[in-house]
């Protein structure tokens, strides 16, 4: 392939924001070879889906996908091909199906492997000429850790980045093909992180996300050579010039130690924000999820956390109908959120995962049970979103505009709380943290208006 020639790279991501991170990565390692990113597959020299394994269908809505880009190349009458490429979760687990039920497929490659891509499409350039199959398969778990290999990250020039420090799970949860398609714990070395973290801020972040797995399982190794915990690498990350925000997800309870719950207190930049799944409010249940934890456990995290940053609002995870939960169990769940109160969750029914012990386990529930118990669920938990959501009516906020909105002149971002907020606003406002007046509160979202004074004051400095 000629390097010099500019060609067009489509990437279409599913599930995870790590998923989001490894796209943009995916992207920076094609670059040298003249991959520019352009906005449809129908543009494209090269497509990449980025796939997630984690709910139920992933893999049938792969290969329909696949089946549309199939058509898409074959109708292409200026003679260009198209290199199709899956990555991700369902890459991992199923790239010798898919090269299978795919061969027109021209690369199938692991989330630990993609800064091998170049190798690959260079190699798919030899077998299958101009993207026509070539079925070069990569989901073997290198040696090597693959952010040795990746080239520095693009200048993002927004406001809000991602930050990968840490991969895999060691936990084992008897409902999650995690472990399996993402492999081992891997932490990134601290020195890695925090040059990363400050080529961000240069480019114009100002807040951060730190992804991993099990983000808060963080062991690496640190400036002084010897081993970090998570909450030494969050008070240096936190004291970077320039970092406003800071966030980290996704974490499991077993990993939230008591240093960890005081940097939540100590920390100004670390926002008063936690994603901490529970999955279930039933001890029981828990045991075999494999959680590792019980409901005491659970709970008491969330009372030192809240006693150690007051206003902290929790997220969580839900699965319902897992194989054997009885209605007690489910009530238990029910229980739970309405004890705890949490200002958003994420509820799913249990799907079975191909080669995960639950996947064994008998007294599968119907399907009927799961669904209503979902509905209840999710009934709860939206009550508790729009009554947190309305508590912060007539309360000024200071809110990271990011983007803009669908009307003219609507601007949208984020509150400390990670709430989605819009207002009204001169678009350069864009990538600034302004203060916000709280006028209405919707299930998803929060409508404001731009504190005057403020919105003065930063007009002049634009």
């Amino acid at each position: 392939m000629n390097q010099r020639a500019r060609k067009k790279l489509f990437i279409r991501t599913y599930g995870c924001q790590m998923n989001v991170y490894d796209s943009a990565r995916m992207a920076d390692v094609l670059a040298p070879l003249g991959f520019e990113p352009c906005d449809t597959p129908q543009d494209a020299d090269m497509v990449i889906l980025n796939t997630c394994h984690i709910r139920e269908r992933a893999s049938e809505k792969t290969f329909s996908e696949l089946g549309r880009l199939r058509e898409e190349r074959q109708a292409r009458e200026d003679g260009r091909g198209m290199v199709i490429a899956v990555a991700g979760c369902v890459a991992q687990a199923e790239g010798a199906e898919i090269v299978r039920r795919a061969p027109f497929v021209d690369i199938v490659v692991g989330p630990q492997s993609y800064h091998r891509l170049p190798e690959m499409v260079a190699r798919a350039a030899r077998a299958g000429g101009r993207g026509n199959g070539a079925g070069v398969l990569d989901t073997e778990f290198p040696a090597e850790p693959k952010f040795d290999f990746l080239p520095p990250p693009s200048a993002q020039g927004s406001a809000s980045a991602f930050l990968s420090v840490q991969e895999g799970c060691d936990k084992f949860c008897t409902f999650c093909v995690v472990p399996y398609t993402r492999g081992a714990e891997y932490s990134r070395p601290a020195a890695a992180i925090l040059e990363e973290a400050r080529r961000l801020l240069g480019s114009g972040a100002v807040e951060i996300t730190l992804l991993g797995q099990n983000v808060n399982a963080w062991h690496g190794e640190g400036l002084d050579g010897k081993s970090w915990n998570f909450a030494r690498l969050i008070r240096v990350l936190g004291a970077l010039p320039g970092l406003q925000r800071l966030r980290y997800t996704t974490s499991h309870p077993r990993d939230m130690d008591d240093d960890l719950i005081a940097a939540h207190g100590e920390v100004e930049a670390l926002m008063p924000y936690l994603h901490l799944p529970v999955q279930s409010g039933s001890d029981r249940i828990l045991d075999a999820m494999n959680r590792q934890h019980g409901i005491d456990f659970y709970l008491d995290i969330v009372e030192r956390l809240r006693a150690r940053r007051p206003g902290l609002a929790l997220s969580s995870d839900f699965i319902v109908g897992f194989p054997g939960e009885s209605e007690k169990d489910f009530e238990a769940s029910i229980g739970l959120v309405r004890q705890i109160g949490f200002a958003a969750a994420f509820s799913f029914m249990y799907s079975p995962r191909p080669g995960t012990p639950a996947a064994l386990l008998e007294r599968q529930l119907p399907e009927a049970v799961k669904e209503e118990r979902l509905r209840l669920l999710q009934t709860v938990i939206t009550e508790q979103q729009i009554g947190f959501n309305r508590t912060r009516i007539g309360s000024v906020m200071p809110v990271l505009f990011d983007r803009q909105g669908r009307r003219p002149g609507q601007l949208l971002g984020k509150s400390p709380w990670l709430q989605s907020v819009h207002a009204e606003g001169n678009p350069r406002l864009l990538n600034r943290i302004v203060d916000v007046r709280i006028t209405a509160a919707l299930p998803n979202s929060l409508a404001g208006e731009i504190v005057t004074g403020d919105f003065a004051a930063t007009q002049a400095v634009a």
